[in-house]
């Protein structure tokens, strides 16, 4: 089997993020910088940014200019999606309060599980201890045409099934809160690898001039766990990370131009810095972070007049405000991150992230008590909004080429420790039974892959691991998994670590 040779970092972020020279070019055999490759290559980086500083100074030829700044990589095959957004609901959401009916426990209700097979570790020693089951006090109603039984919790999200794909039984490696975003989120339970939308960049590249290719807008209450690691670019450069954005006030911190500074004069000041920047990088070869830093400052200066316009919202009809709720203080805040996410589809940018849940406190999904009350508010918060932004893409016939995602770190167990029912009981952590959905792009909507045992506790019967999903998401936006790699500490790494297997059941041919 022939291996694939992934691209050299050094050759990629050039290819992804400046414009391709127009003649082929013999590619160093060795290990060098990209710092080497450029000065060999028409002078390298300063000659390339020359162009579009001066059309952008001289106002000529801005159609080129910017043709050249959003150069991008060509897709592995053809594919409809060219943005994510990725809808991440921090704390193990519930599946069979959710999406994931399981009438069984109504009966079972206050009693002892059947036997269980197929778990192991943490949840294999919970169900062997004295415990109780917790049935749904939800109600399920069919939505849709595809006949989905989705809690009643959600009619907003409800609404919309038929343009979803779900994925049921999907397992992850670990049921701590910790490891188990870092997998979902990254691929593996270890920190230090990086994000998906870091790989989907360092794929793709930006289609924006003027803003970053990956934005994350986290809660406003807090960070989720693993705070920054979510969306890092582990050993991808450094240009490939996450971009917060606060999600109130001026978008990104000292974004501003200082007060009496015209940007003629910051324009030389950056100059100045290149140079400066530029020198002192001379003999220091894979230097991703330097690298990372003067492409930070370009884009810094291009987005000054990019990101204020981008989180002004007072362009919006009251009509769009009210459908996504931030006309009310429930469902403000993930409304206005949905509608950013929206605005940032229609404004190039790649890889959105929107979070919603603050580590494992009573703002997160991790309801260890009281699930019914704190189920209710979570659902409140963000069924009108996810649903808004899934019916405002479609009307702005942006779905088909935007793939959302709703995802979590793990699921929740049907039972609760103990030999009763507390006043208000809540749900234990569960590695096995995660349930996402998909839509939009080439995802076939109304599809169903995987399916849990009749508990809700694990796969009925082969478990999904997460990296099928992953690998999934990849190819939906044009990407193939085992050609997306990158060299690190002397082994081809890639996102789903193994390999993993595109779920073809709710992909359209």
């Amino acid at each position: 089997m022939a291996v694939v040779q992934p691209r050299q970092s050094e050759v990629t972020a050039i290819f992804h993020h400046q414009p391709r020279l127009g003649r082929d070019i013999e590619l160093p055999t060795q290990q060098s910088s990209r710092r080497d490759f450029l000065r060999s290559s028409y002078n390298g980086l300063g000659m390339l940014a020359l162009a579009g500083m001066l059309a952008d100074e001289l106002d000529l030829a801005p159609a080129a200019a910017q043709a050249a700044a959003t150069a991008i990589s060509d897709a592995h095959h053809k594919a409809k999606a060219k943005h994510c957004i990725f809808l991440f609901m921090a704390g193990g959401v519930s599946q069979m309060d959710t999406f994931d009916p399981k009438p069984e426990l109504d009966r079972l209700a206050g009693g002892r599980l059947p036997q269980v097979a197929g778990v192991s570790g943490a949840l294999a020693g919970k169900l062997d201890f004295p415990h109780v089951v917790l049935p749904s006090p939800f109600k399920f109603h069919q939505y849709g045409e595809s006949g989905r039984w989705v809690a009643e919790l959600f009619p907003g999200i409800g609404s919309c099934v038929d343009e979803m794909a779900f994925i049921h039984g999907i397992m992850v490696d670990n049921e701590n809160h910790g490891p188990a975003t870092s997998h979902a989120t990254t691929g593996h339970v270890l920190s230090g690898s990086p994000s998906i939308g870091s790989w989907v960049t360092y794929g793709l590249g930006s289609p924006s001039a003027d803003l970053p290719s990956y934005v994350v807008i986290h809660d406003p209450r807090g960070l989720p766990m693993n705070s920054g690691a979510a969306w890092g670019n582990g050993y991808l450069p450094a240009n490939f990370q996450g971009t917060v954005l606060r999600p109130t006030g001026t978008p990104i911190l000292n974004l501003e131009r200082p007060p009496g500074v015209s940007r003629q004069q910051q324009r030389r000041e950056l100059d100045l810095l290149q140079w400066l920047n530029a020198r002192h990088g001379e003999g220091r070869p894979i230097d991703s972070e330097l690298e990372a830093r003067i492409e930070a400052y370009e884009l810094a200066y291009r987005m000054q007049q990019a990101a204020p316009e981008l989180v002004e919202l007072d362009d919006e009809t009251d009509a769009t405000q009210q459908m996504y709720g931030l006309n009310n203080p429930q469902t403000a805040h993930f409304g206005r991150q949905c509608l950013l996410a929206r605005r940032m589809v229609e404004r190039g940018v790649r890889y959105t992230m929107l979070v919603h849940g603050v580590q494992i406190t009573h703002h997160s999904w991790d309801d260890h008590g009281d699930s019914e009350g704190r189920m209710r508010k979570h659902a409140a918060e963000v069924d009108q909004p996810v649903a808004a932004l899934l019916n405002d893409l479609k009307q702005r016939g942006l779905l088909e080429e935007t793939l959302v995602v709703w995802a979590s770190e793990m699921g929740r167990t049907p039972f609760v420790p103990g030999r009763d029912l507390s006043e208000k009981p809540g749900r234990d952590h569960n590695q096995y039974g995660l349930v996402m959905w998909m839509a939009g792009g080439d995802v076939k909507a109304g599809a169903t892959v995987g399916a849990t045992d009749p508990f809700g506790i694990r796969a009925a019967e082969q478990p999904i691991p997460i990296r099928d999903v992953h690998a999934t998401l990849l190819h939906l936006l044009g990407l193939d998994d085992s050609r997306l790699r990158y060299l690190h500490a002397g082994r081809y790494r890639q996102l789903t670590d193994i390999g993993g297997r595109v779920l073809t059941e709710i992909v359209n041919a």
